[in-house]
């Protein structure tokens, strides 16, 4: 089974609010989710983003692949790095 980290679309018309999620690659963009993670409101100046660390660290290590919006959100709160720098680190110790 394949596990993206993506956005679920919430909130009324012209007022989007987004979860982010992890889901099966084969479910529909609103449909099914496994776990959510955290939620993203674009509509707040400035947009609020809030994103339990240690449960996305443990999906991107365990396989799952961000979507490049989802990315770009986890660049900008700093976790892509951690987990670069997670994923670097075992590679010295081997």
């Amino acid at each position: 089974m394949a596990v993206k980290l993506r956005l679920r679309r919430m909130g009324a018309k012209k007022r989007p609010f987004y979860r982010i999620v992890a889901a099966d690659t084969r479910s529909p963009r609103d449909g099914r989710f496994i776990e959510e993670i955290g939620y993203y409101n674009p509509i707040e100046t400035p947009a609020v983003v809030k994103i339990d660390e240690e449960r996305a660290l443990t999906w991107l290590q365990n396989g799952a692949i961000p979507t490049d919006t989802v990315r770009d959100l986890f660049s900008k709160e700093g976790i892509m790095k951690k987990f670069h720098e997670s994923k670097m680190s075992k590679k010295e110790d081997k």
